[in-house]
């Protein structure tokens, strides 16, 4: 049975901020361990029993393409990235995924995955995503409700029904079931009835279908969705890993859920005995405990991270003195907390977070502030990853900004020119080959040169180790706009 892991990497993660950015968003960030967040997701499909895995396919925004090929590369695990011109949802991006998967006549089992959760059971994560590979394969959609141990009123909900007849309902593990209903986020009381109940789970955003069963599936219930994601597709083009769509064809599409633009409409056809709903696939849950989250919020990874004998999540730099159940994250600087309890406190190189634990979800309305203020805090960090290697803003003041680059080897920049400032560089440690007008030469270390205003340019690093050099702007206007490009390797 060929599985092919489809990874959904739209999500902004406000509540994760200042480590979460708009431009640099939590399923990039090595929150839980090592990996980022979306390598930890593309690991743990590793290993399920009789099964094929066809090479990833991530489905992500543009802004992020050459971050995420990076972190594939490291992983060694190569392959295909489909780039959303603009966020429509996880209804248009699944469909994207399927027109890929089977654009070489495969019609392979899709295994649908959030970027940005964390599951810390993979060995049980595995168990129950095979036996729902196996009613897949059969035609069915399958979800997975993750076994609620807390009355939550963050998550949705899904109902299970009477016992789903395919084969592997008897599977090791929890029995399948049909989907009575999706259910909204609840009130507490709400959720504690749905606890005691015993028939709801949490939805998790996890599904298993064939490829054609849900071209089939979104065909019948948002035929424009299917239409316009078609559309988008047959304009579209492929540029090595990189499967770009038609923009303003994709633009038009609505945007929706996969919950509420199919598997509603699915649960609610189980229950009516009308033509429509009869073609309408089986929808299937399968409940599973394996260490979960969705990592929404500081108060979430508290809860999911190795704590102390106190309760306390330290990371970085980090002295408690007599704190208890507290999260504090260092990323450059000493944080140093006395006599607190229930705090989060996450320090990055230009912002400050302290909020109360229970009030995690109030963090989104920080970035808010920021957006309305103008603020560059709420979409980027001061270091900014580029194709090429990446940039830190160290100091900036009238008319002047220096910047530490690093060059990963063989990056290479545009070529380029700016109107309102010159540049003066200085390499710090190994080769750079440098473009100033008409003249082409090689410094190292400890070597300097210098770009006058309006001059073309361009920066390499030729060898084998990164590139580290201090970069000085001057002049009247300094920001990243003011560039033109005349050749970039990189497509920009």
């Amino acid at each position: 049975m060929l599985i092919q892991p489809i990874v959904l990497s739209g999500g902004s993660g406000t509540r994760l901020w200042p480590l979460s950015r708009e431009k640099y968003p939590k399923q990039l960030l090595p929150l839980i361990g090592e990996d980022s967040l979306l390598q930890a997701t593309i690991r743990r499909v590793e290993g399920i029993a009789g099964a094929e895995l066809a090479p990833p396919m991530v489905v992500c925004n543009e802004e992020y393409r050459f971050v995420i090929a990076e972190q594939l590369r490291l992983l060694g695990k190569p392959g295909t990235i489909v780039l959303e011109p603009t966020g429509r949802n996880t209804a248009p991006a699944l469909t994207l995924a399927a027109f890929a998967a089977i654009k070489n006549g495969a019609d392979p089992v899709l295994l649908v995955m959030p970027a940005d959760h964390v599951i810390t059971d993979t060995a049980a994560f595995r168990r129950v995503v095979g036996q729902g590979a196996m009613l897949a394969a059969d035609g069915a959609v399958v979800t997975f409700g993750i076994t609620p141990d807390a009355p939550e009123t963050g998550y949705g909900y899904i109902q299970s029904g009477a016992a789903y007849p395919g084969h592997s309902s008897k599977a090791d593990g929890a029995p399948a079931r049909l989907i009575a209903r999706f259910v909204e986020k609840p009130d507490l009381p709400t959720a504690q009835s749905y606890l005691d109940a015993g028939s709801y789970l949490w939805n998790s955003g996890l599904f298993m279908m064939r490829a054609s069963v849900w071209l089939t599936a979104i065909g019948a219930c948002r035929p424009d969705i299917l239409a316009a994601c078609q559309t988008a597709w047959d304009q579209g083009s492929t540029d090595a890993e990189f499967v770009r769509v038609g923009k303003e064809a994709f633009a038009k599409c609505p945007s929706d859920s996969i919950d509420y633009a199919v598997m509603e409409r699915i649960a609610a056809s189980a229950s009516s005995s009308d033509a429509a709903s009869a073609s309408l696939p089986p929808g299937v849950v399968i409940p599973l405990t394996a260490g979960w989250s969705d990592v929404g919020a500081w108060d979430a990874l508290w809860q999911v991270l190795p704590k102390d004998a106190s309760g306390n999540v330290t990371q970085g730099d980090v002295l408690l003195q007599d704190c208890h159940d507290t999260l504090a994250f260092s990323e450059s600087r000493l944080i140093a907390c006395v006599g607190v309890n229930e705090l989060v406190v996450v320090e990055t190189a230009d912002a400050i977070l302290v909020a109360h634990k229970d009030q995690t979800q109030d963090v989104k309305k920080i970035v808010d502030q920021l957006k309305l203020a103008g603020r560059n805090e709420g979409q980027i960090h001061r270091k900014v990853f580029r194709p090429w290697g990446s940039y830190d803003s160290v100091d900036a003041g009238e008319r002047f900004q220096v910047k530490r680059i690093v060059v990963k080897p063989g990056g290479t920049l545009s070529l380029q020119m700016h109107h309102h400032r010159a540049e003066h560089w200085i390499v710090v440690s190994g080769t750079a080959k440098v473009t100033r007008g008409d003249n082409t030469f090689l410094l190292s270390e400890n070597e300097s040169t210098f770009i006058p205003l309006g001059t073309t340019h361009r920066l390499e690093n030729p060898g084998r180790v990164p590139l580290e050099m201090i970069e000085v702007q001057s002049g009247a206007y300094l920001g990243e706009d003011d560039i033109v490009r005349f050749d970039d390797v990189y497509g920009r």
